[in-house]
């Protein structure tokens, strides 16, 4: 067995979802152990999360600095090799590019940065660097949606005609009803979210998933946003339409103020031969949809399903898999990445996509606020 792939954790901390998530997708497939970290601005605090987590103190240091000056000091053989970073928006592109100017692998959470400029330096740096990096779009590491992008690409739908994304939640209800609470969460918070909170948040995943996919790429959009109040100068929710070519078009749905929604990603592909229908609260079923036949039903771990998908399966048919599974498989093929190993290109996002992610962005706050016309992408 390969030798374990030394990962530094930045932040996801304390009760962090996102850090949950990440350390049991970096543990899943037995490639990584956590070897230094900065759980928490607060040290003491990271010194105790470590001991919580049976981790040996001896590299959980004070700040971000640190970690990079201590980390570089050491031997090829023992230094931390790849990164990832949990932090909040605003932190993700310095240490990013710190990351990548020392020669460190990367795993950062998205949004990869917060303006487009930055993700475009980042880019650069990047293909200078060498370095594996990805952006974790978690839901790209469903088995279902990976055997939805390898049936696409083999022609299953014919030419695509009509996408229709979207991704509801509704748990900002309770923040953006009262101005206090409105005004003092960092999602809502430009300094440390970025331009945009809802299209920022969750409308870049369906965005994502939409390009992934297809294998498409959106030219053209038109935005239009709700903040609910004066003084919010976040979006909670938008519509964007969305043109990919002449005759393929679609709309991209997202809210954080649809009262009872849980975390409603859903894709809807629709081509001349059939169509493919899939939802992250049931991502254990691939819908095909047809004129002329009943409706079919893929589901992971069968035979039948692409190289792609399988490799993505960690259990018999029949066992439910969810979101650490998604994001477990996105951590295995960095790590065949990093080790030189053969990885299909569906394996995990890349810079690419982060770069896209935020040109999407920024084109939406462009589209609203311009009265809602037409902005191309690059």
């Amino acid at each position: 067995m390969p030798e374990k792939i030394k990962l530094g954790i930045l932040g996801g901390g304390g009760d962090s979802l996102i850090g949950v998530l990440h350390r049991v997708a970096a543990h899943m497939y037995d490639s990584y152990e956590i070897t230094g970290a900065v759980f928490n601005p607060d040290h003491a605090q990271s010194l105790e999360f470590a001991r919580e987590l049976g981790i040996s103190t001896d590299r959980i240091y004070p700040d971000f600095d640190t970690l990079i000056a201590e980390e570089t000091k050491l031997p090829e053989s023992e230094r931390i090799q790849v990164c990832s970073i949990q932090t909040p928006n605003f932190l993700h592109y310095p240490m990013a590019k710190k990351l990548l100017e020392n020669g460190f692998h990367v795993i950062c959470e998205k949004p990869m940065t917060t303006t487009y400029e930055e993700a475009k330096t980042l880019r650069d740096l990047h293909e200078k660097s060498g370095k594996v990096f990805t952006v974790t779009h978690t839901y790209t590491g469903y088995p279902m949606v990976r055997q939805m992008r390898e049936m696409i690409k083999a022609g299953a739908l014919g030419k695509i005609h009509k996408v229709d994304a979207r991704y509801y939640q509704g748990w900002i209800n309770p923040i953006i009803h009262d101005k206090e609470k409105r005004n003092s969460v960092w999602r809502l918070d430009p300094k440390k979210a970025g331009i945009s909170s809802c299209m920022g948040d969750i409308g870049v995943h369906a965005f994502n998933m939409v390009e992934f996919t297809t294998g498409l790429k959106i030219k053209s959009l038109l935005c239009d946003f709700n903040y609910l109040y004066d003084d919010n100068v976040m979006d909670v929710d938008g519509t964007v339409l969305i043109r990919m070519d002449d005759h393929v078009k679609g709309v991209i749905r997202a809210s954080q103020v649809a009262t009872g929604e849980e975390n409603g990603l859903a894709i809807t592909i629709y081509g001349e031969k059939a169509g493919f229908r899939w939802e992250q609260e049931r991502p254990n079923f691939l819908y095909l949809l047809s004129d002329t036949e009943p409706v079919r039903v893929y589901k992971p771990g069968h035979a039948y399903n692409s190289e792609l998908s399988l490799d993505g399966t960690k259990l018999p048919a029949g066992h439910p898999e969810g979101i650490f599974d998604a994001m477990g498989n996105i951590y295995r093929g960095v790590a065949k990445a990093i080790r030189g190993q053969k990885y299909n290109d569906g394996e995990f996002p890349t810079m690419t996509d982060g770069v896209r992610g935020l040109n999407f962005v920024e084109a939406t706050v462009a589209s609203h606020k311009s009265g809602n016309t037409w902005v191309d992408l690059d």
